[in-house]
């Protein structure tokens, strides 16, 4: 899918009405769907907990907290891009709370630009998550496919005496001659010997 046609999952966390109302008329549908407005921190931690969601907006402070210590778990533990916006006052101190766990903070107050341009820091830094997390998956799958090919090697020397370069010969030619992947002809080793 092409970036600009990708859509992302918002939750807003604020329990000011003007503000989640200024800010979801910035998040047109076709971008932004769904988005899920909680008033408080344990709202939005049940939430978080219900669903994955891209993006997280926090409004600090909340009425249950100052919403520091949820936007530091909703990155540890999801692959969510989190934004909080503070009091101008109050921004140093948070700052260096929640920048080494990738959170943007947003000065209050702000504008519709500053806003806008957030939102596009936070698409971009949730495509990298998303390629990151491609990537991980394959290497884990190329980790698992090495696993499997050495246990059938391992069979093939101790249950037909072939060295290791033989056998990793043999499984290499049965899958060239058959079309299919060594994984696949390991597997098949991994079953008749085992």
């Amino acid at each position: 899918m092409d970036f600009k046609e990708q859509s992302y999952s918002v939750l807003i966390v604020s329990a000011s009405e003007k503000f989640n109302s200024s800010l979801t008329e910035l998040l047109p549908e076709f971008k932004y769907n769904p988005i899920a407005v909680t008033k408080n921190a344990n709202t939005a931690k049940r939430a978080l907990s219900e669903r994955e969601y891209d993006f997280v907006i926090i409004n600090s402070p909340l009425p249950d907290s100052d919403g520091i210590r949820f936007a530091i778990d909703a990155t540890s533990n999801n692959n969510c891009v989190v934004t909080i916006l503070v009091k101008g006052e109050l921004y140093d101190s948070i700052f260096e709370k929640v920048s080494p766990n990738g959170i943007y903070l947003i000065s209050k107050p702000t504008s519709r630009q500053i806003i806008t341009t957030v939102l596009d820091w936070m698409a971009t830094t949730r495509e990298r998550l998303r390629n990151l997390g491609n990537k991980t998956t394959s290497l884990e799958d190329k980790m698992a496919e090495i696993r499997i090919v050495n246990r059938a090697k391992w069979l093939l020397i101790s249950e037909l005496k072939m060295t290791e370069t033989d056998a990793h010969r043999y499984i290499e030619k049965q899958a060239m001659d058959r079309c299919i992947s060594k994984k696949k002809i390991s597997e098949e080793i991994i079953k008749t010997y085992s």
